[in-house]
């Protein structure tokens, strides 16, 4: 396939299994430009090789805030954005420095020692819940047992969401991590909108009534005299629900399917259940939970490879391609739990700790719970 044709990077057909597509474009077209399958056919360029994408993470010549990176007449042709939607732009993904600089500052403050070990025994303590009742019921849908409901009751229950607040507030989750999929900004415009005005007033009573959670940790958090402003609240939380849910879901139900799949390692880590940390970096390696980065666009007319990746426009680095790249790793499309040196380019250390939690509380479980896993219930 070469750039004059098209590939559909959304779509069920192209997730299915990207590989081979991806591992041509890594020989012969490292570089590689499609379009959205939007209205305006936007243009994106995919970057695949592990070097280039590694390269791309730091590079100053790419943005994150778009409006950074656009021409004054780019600008004026974007598309619309309802006033509700534009306080979430001011979350730290989607910000260069020193904006992101500010935002990572204010919140490490939040982000206390004790708090995160307050969220480690929290964890094993709903894992363990959770395995527990599938235990009872003899078999599992995995994710809508257990991967679903998991982040969804440890975000909610960090920030300090009433108990009799949790079911709506789940609801409204849920729909706002689907606006990933085709046609649904709609559809979402009121959810986002009621979401919007619960936590608005949610913090006005945290302000006026401080609690031991995270959402009072947030509005208290100081650094040489700035705080977070409401609407740098609004993007954290937002922040927190969508990259703390879907990467978790991820990664237990495309970890948990790979070594379906894989039954010799799956047998491997069961008889040495040590190989818990390497299994875990594999699996981020072989999966790759986030599998492009997020968005960034060029400042200036980049050359890649030769390849002018023109200023404006959008890029992804591919992050599950070059997990898979042969100049870095040994047989990529092999899945192997004991593999070192592992230096895959996923998504970071603190969702390997809590899925190793995971992972050793099942580990603890009855065969009935083993069989459950055994048995095609992973979507």
């Amino acid at each position: 396939m070469t750039s004059s044709e098209q590939v559909n990077i959304v779509s069920a057909e192209f997730k299915a299994n990207p590989f081979p597509f991806l591992a041509t474009l890594r020989a012969c077209e490292p570089v590689f430009r499609t379009t959205l399958p939007d209205k305006a056919k936007t243009p994106v360029w995919l970057i695949t090789r592990y070097a280039d994408v590694n390269a791309l993470l730091r590079d100053q010549r790419f943005a994150k805030n778009r409006r950074s990176a656009l021409t004054p007449e780019q600008v004026r042709k974007l598309p619309w954005v309802p006033p509700m939607f534009r306080p979430l732009e001011r979350n730290m993904l989607d910000l260069d420095a020193p904006d992101h600089t500010r935002l990572r500052a204010l919140v490490h403050r939040a982000f206390t020692p004790r708090l995160v070990e307050q969220m480690r025994a929290r964890v094993q303590s709903l894992a363990d819940e959770l395995l527990e009742a599938i235990a009872r019921q003899g078999e599992m849908d995995l994710i809508n047992d257990y991967a679903l409901p998991l982040p969804m009751t440890i975000i909610t229950e960090i920030l300090g969401v009433p108990t009799s607040d949790r079911h709506k507030f789940h609801k409204w989750s849920k729909a706002i991590v689907s606006l990933s999929s085709p046609n649904a900004t709609m559809r979402v415009i009121p959810i986002v909108w009621m979401f919007i005005r619960y936590l608005r007033r949610f913090f006005k009573i945290r302000r006026r009534d401080p609690q031991d959670d995270l959402v009072t940790a947030l509005i208290q958090a100081e650094e040489a005299g700035d705080k977070l402003s409401e609407d740098e609240l609004l993007a954290m939380v937002f922040l927190l629900l969508v990259a703390g849910h879907e990467t978790t879901v991820n990664l237990i139900g495309n970890g948990v399917l790979a070594l379906l799949e894989h039954p010799d390692q799956m047998e491997k880590l069961r008889r040495d259940p040590s190989l818990i940390k390497p299994a875990v970096e594999e699996l981020l390696r072989f999966t790759a939970p986030v599998f492009m980065s997020s968005e960034r666009y060029a400042c200036e007319d980049v050359i890649i490879h030769g390849v002018t990746i023109p200023r404006g426009e959008m890029t992804f680095g591919v992050i599950g391609s070059a997990n898979r790249d042969e100049s870095v790793f040994d047989e990529p499309n092999t899945l192997d739990i004991t593999r070192d040196p592992n230096k895959h380019l996923s998504f970071g250390r603190v969702y390997t700790f809590a899925w190793a939690h995971h992972w050793l509380a099942w580990k603890r479980r009855s065969p009935s719970i083993r069989y459950c896993f055994a048995r095609p219930i992973c979507g």
